[in-house]
């Protein structure tokens, strides 16, 4: 059953913060703390959830975001209180300098945690160097445990490198390792006990994530939407009632744990009961707009500034506009569906 958010009032806007307090909240009070920064909008798998098979759109490379741009906004975001940042994509993975970004961004003065998402086909090779640089822990993206069938959601994907990436990342000091996994309606739903079973012996979070409307594959969303409840009672079939964990504040999953389990079970559930109220995230996509919630297409431009001889107190007046605009919500129960991009394009 969908939970109810209730619209606060929002703040009047003389309360905007102004540049010199560190303090970061939107309209509606809630503390912005969080920047998920795409790397790049290029992916070299084609999962069924994420990009269509024909006519995916990529930006003109000299339009994505130089290492230094991407930087700039880096130190502007840390100097007014975000200090979380999390790479994605597309597929982080393959952006060149990859490293030296982490490095850089971990030496940023106010940076204390940096986390990656990634699809793990190149892991193997670049976990060390990426724990050497400074990031603190991966999600690796694994829908389903059946080699033929990976490659048919990822449309050409190959599960031993991706398991190979996973080894990498915990002999290397990634961890806790998250797995994330799109439950999507005939396609892996009959999996989720087995996926969840990886938590029985290893210390690693399975997560499920809900099916999401982006452009591109907004049908995939209306014919294999499987709510969270669904998938809790598949695994409880399986293994029984699940004991409910705290959470970290402003993460997005409901944490639950088999019974005598070294690991976790999270729950990411963005239709059917929305986590609007705690979220404290901005996104930067590839192309340098402010992607202020993931599901409505409302962005800022930061790309103009950067290459328009603007100040990193111009930038951080922008970045603080962003945060101000930021909606309380997504509106998918409404029937709000102009997500406006897909989401290689946003960054996870």
């Amino acid at each position: 059953m969908a939970v109810q958010i209730l619209q606060p009032t929002i703040s009047d806007e003389r309360a905007i913060p102004r540049s010199g307090e560190r303090k970061t909240r939107d309209a509606y009070g809630r503390p912005i703390t969080y920047l998920r920064i795409s790397l790049t909008d290029r992916c070299n798998l084609r999962c069924v959830y994420c990009m269509p098979a024909l006519g995916a759109k990529f930006a003109p490379r000299n339009e994505l975001l130089t290492d230094d741009e991407i930087l700039a906004v880096v130190r502007a975001a840390a100097r007014i209180g975000f200090a979380k940042i999390r790479l994605t994509g597309g597929e982080p993975t393959i952006r060149p300098h990859l490293v030296d970004i982490v490095r850089a961004i971990r030496e940023t003065p106010g940076v204390d945690d940096i986390a990656m998402t990634t699809n793990g086909l190149l892991l193997a090779r670049l976990a060390p160097g990426l724990r050497a640089a400074g990031l603190t822990r991966v999600n690796v993206s694994i829908d389903t445990l059946q080699a033929e069938r990976f490659t048919q959601i990822t449309r050409g994907g190959k599960i031993e490198k991706v398991w190979a990436g996973i080894a990498a990342a915990e002999d290397a000091g990634l961890t806790p390792i998250k797995l994330n996994a799109v439950v999507v309606r005939g396609q892996n739903d009959d999996e989720v006990a087995d996926l969840a079973s990886l938590t029985l012996t290893r210390p690693w979070q399975m997560r499920f994530i809900e099916v999401m409307p982006l452009e591109g594959v907004g049908d995939v969303h209306d014919e294999g939407l499987v709510t969270t409840a669904e998938t809790l009672e598949l695994i409880e079939r399986t293994h029984g009632r699940l004991e409910q964990l705290d959470a970290p504040p402003g993460d997005p999953a409901r944490v639950y744990r088999i019974p005598g389990a070294a690991g976790s079970i999270g729950f990411i559930s963005p239709v059917s009961q929305p986590f609007c109220a705690f979220c404290n995230r901005i996104r930067l996509t590839a192309d340098g707009k402010l992607r202020l919630c993931l599901l409505r297409n409302d962005e800022v431009d930061v790309r103009d500034i950067l290459r328009g001889g603007g100040t990193e107190d111009d930038l951080i007046e922008q970045i603080r506009y962003g945060v101000w605009r930021k909606p309380w919500g997504h509106g998918l129960a409404e029937g709000d569906r102009n997500v406006g991009r897909g989401m290689s394009q946003i960054g996870g």
